[in-house]
């Protein structure tokens, strides 16, 4: 009998995994709502005063990633330093560059696609993102 154990990883309320997603998730909307082609890896980290959002993205939009954040930050109910976060005066670094060549490769299309299975399910590849749930 082969045994298994499994785990995951469980954060409440004001945590600041928590807070990133939202930030992420916020960039992501925003993206898809002016570019549903685009490709995004978006990876956000925060903490007391500041945000940093970085990742590979290639759009044909522009997105104010500051704006977008704070929104975010404050719709959460972070909007007063006595909360110990503010998104009205936290500081938001921004490093986005393009989606790699080697990524684009893998994502523009599918293998099964390159391989003749013409199938509409197949003409995107996957990236290197995975899922996560929680």
């Amino acid at each position: 009998m082969k045994r298994m154990l499994f785990t995951s990883e469980s954060v409440t309320e004001g945590h600041p995994d928590k807070i990133c997603d939202c930030i992420s998730d916020a960039i992501l909307d925003e993206i898809l709502k002016q570019d549903p082609n685009a490709r995004v890896a978006c990876e956000t980290t925060c903490t007391t005063g500041i945000v940093s959002i970085m990742g590979e993205i290639s759009t044909s939009c522009y997105v104010d990633f500051p704006k977008v954040a704070r929104g975010a930050i404050i719709e959460i109910g972070y909007d007063r330093a006595k909360y110990g976060f503010d998104g009205n005066t936290c500081a938001v670094v921004t490093a986005i560059d393009e989606q790699s060549p080697d990524i684009a490769m893998g994502v523009n299309e599918g293998f099964e696609n390159k391989n003749g299975e013409n199938d509409i399910e197949n003409t995107n590849g996957a990236g290197d993102q995975g899922m996560m749930f929680g």
